[in-house]
């Protein structure tokens, strides 16, 4: 199901808000966070409000894989257990950030004739039902399908073609989607917590919902996602999402660096990159010890000390890699000018000092961290970048659909059916419904 409100020139419609109660599930491979939340009328009207949260370190899962069923289970369940718990509610569903599956974009242009007659809403299904038919790509599913610009006789930036006239209708579809296999089992995860995915969005995507200023999704922006094992990218322009990509490097590889780097054990080194990691050089770096305990050995454990500047060392060299991949990346796929002068970062990761300075040394532009400001409810602990994700799919959910999604935006008859809904009668139907919500 569709819930991005802000469609600029590629919606046809306004879509209506959705009252009721909201949970939402992202599950990273470093914690695991649900959000409950209850709509509330305000004078702008509806808007969610949270009510529970719940965040549980993840296990069984890395780099979008679930790689240990039973411990990924146990933190899903465990993660909305809490949430339940504060919210004094029970959920029976849930809506899914995914970055499982590497969430790639792909764009389709289609033109049908019109004969000179006047643009109806059974045109615009077609048009649609046609560009998703002619998407297919081998064990992958859609996630969303966003009409990026609509045309008439060939003239761009039409918001609502119904009820013009002319020869020719056009649609560019922006579609992302992501590997079947990774995320029909984490969905798998999730109903063995007896649980429903009512449905599924690409964690860039609603990390940005969250995260950037409307100005900022109209005039052009890069939001990166920096999680444990894996960076995904989403650049917004003129309202919508215009590209979706990732590379497979995040906080756990800077984490593993350290550990290699100062020969000290993983968990240590995840608490000393916290405590004392910076991105960025200090003048004082090379006179600041810091203690640092040995790889497990026998005997009395004596505690080495290392200058802060070698740990400063080490880490920089990580993230300049992880940037200097996200700007190739989006070079290579001619989506960088769409980003605009704006960088937003979110994600765990993001949250080591200097990374944003570092971004904006790399990439040449103006970063800053993002955080979830616009959700009513959160409290100080749970409002940092790396919750930006769960918080923005709530704000989805809630300003309800303006997008057409085949593939699994819904999954009311299991996972099993997960790539049939990626093709032929699934995509279809969800086209219909798509118009329905929305028109």
């Amino acid at each position: 199901m569709g819930f991005f409100k802000s469609g600029g020139a590629a919606s046809a419609a306004t879509p209506p808000r959705k009252a009721g109660v909201f949970a939402t599930l992202d599950i990273g491979a470093s914690k695991t966070v649900c959000f409950i939340a209850k709509t509330e009328e305000t004078l702008a009207g509806l808007r969610p409000r949270v009510i529970g949260v719940g965040h549980q370190s993840t296990r069984g899962v890395r780099a979008g894989q679930v790689v240990d069923v039973n411990l990924a289970v146990d933190s899903i369940r465990a993660a909305v257990e809490n949430a339940e718990r504060m919210a004094g509610h029970t959920v029976s569903e849930v809506y899914l950030a995914a970055s499982a599956g590497a969430p790639a974009s792909a764009r389709i242009s289609v033109e049908m004739d019109l004969a000179a007659r006047e643009v109806t809403d059974r045109d615009l299904r077609r048009i649609l039902a046609e560009a998703l038919r002619r998407h297919h790509e081998q064990r992958r599913v859609l996630l969303h399908a966003l009409p990026l610009s609509w045309r008439v006789d060939g003239h761009r930036g039409v918001k609502d073609p119904r009820g013009m006239f002319g020869e020719s209708l056009g649609v560019d579809l922006h579609l992302v989607s992501a590997a079947a296999d990774p995320l029909q089992n984490l969905i798998s995860c999730v109903e063995r917590c007896q649980l429903t995915v009512a449905g599924v969005a690409a964690t860039p995507y609603v990390s940005g919902i969250a995260a950037l200023a409307p100005d900022e999704r109209d005039l052009g922006a890069l939001l990166i996602d920096m999680g444990a094992h894996t960076t995904t990218v989403a650049v917004f322009n003129e309202g919508s999402l215009q590209h979706v990509d990732g590379v497979p490097v995040g906080g756990a590889h800077v984490t593993n660096d350290i550990a290699r780097g100062l020969s000290t054990p993983v968990n240590a080194a995840e608490r000393i990159k916290a405590l004392h990691g910076c991105a960025l050089d200090s003048p004082d770096d090379d006179q600041i010890m810091i203690e640092t305990p040995p790889v497990a050995g026998s005997g009395v454990v004596t505690m080495n000390q290392q200058p802060k500047a070698l740990l400063n060392a080490i880490i920089r060299p990580r993230l300049e890699e992880v940037f200097e991949m996200v700007r190739d990346r989006l070079d290579a796929a001619g989506a960088a000018s769409a980003s605009g002068r704006s960088v937003v970062l979110t994600g765990g990761a993001a949250q080591l000092p200097g990374a944003a300075q570092l971004a904006g040394r790399v990439l040449g532009k103006q970063v800053r961290l993002g955080r979830p400001d616009s959700l009513a409810g959160l409290g100080d602990a749970v409002s940092g970048p790396g919750f930006s994700a769960a918080a923005g799919l709530l704000l989805r959910c809630v300003q309800g659909p303006s997008e057409a999604i085949s593939g699994p935006p819904r999954f009311d008859q299991g996972p099993a059916r997960i790539r049939e809904r990626a093709t032929g009668e699934g995509g279809m139907k969800a086209v219909w419904r798509w118009f329905a919500e929305s028109f």
